[in-house]
């Protein structure tokens, strides 16, 4: 694991574009998530935005129609809004510069990568990828 220092050297504050995912449609299946809202959010455009203060962090999804915001420090239980809404208590851990969250019915990391905010999640073993371009 890297320490609280390493990560936050790992500045992850910025405005992040979606870019491209990969096995959206299947993912969210996975999920449980409604065929009409998968149907919605396959074309759905939206900005990631971090602020990153040593371990805490704010991240916010700026969708057309509403934001969520997330705020959470590293190795603290928090309250966290998942990809079908729901929103559960989970600990955001770190290792090896990647945020790492397990939620009950999927994993997730995030990592900076090529100045790109890339997302994995995992359900089922179906991996939903996500590529955002830094923008701010």
């Amino acid at each position: 694991m890297v320490s609280v220092y390493q990560l936050s050297k790992m500045n992850f504050t910025g405005k992040y574009t979606l870019e491209s995912d990969e096995n959206y449609e299947q993912f969210m299946k996975a999920l449980g998530v409604p065929d009409d809202a998968i149907e919605r959010g396959k074309t759905l455009k939206f900005v990631t935005e971090i602020v990153q203060n040593g371990n805490e962090f704010t991240w916010s999804q700026i969708y057309p129609c509403h934001t969520t915001t997330n705020k959470f420090i590293v190795g603290q239980e928090s309250e966290i809004e998942t990809l079908n809404c729901d929103k559960v208590k989970v600990t955001v851990h770190q290792d090896a510069g990647k945020l790492l969250m397990n939620f009950p019915k999927y994993t997730h990391t995030a990592t900076i990568e090529g100045g790109k905010l890339v997302e994995n999640s995992v359900c089922d073993g179906i991996t939903l990828k996500r590529f955002h371009k830094k923008t701010v």
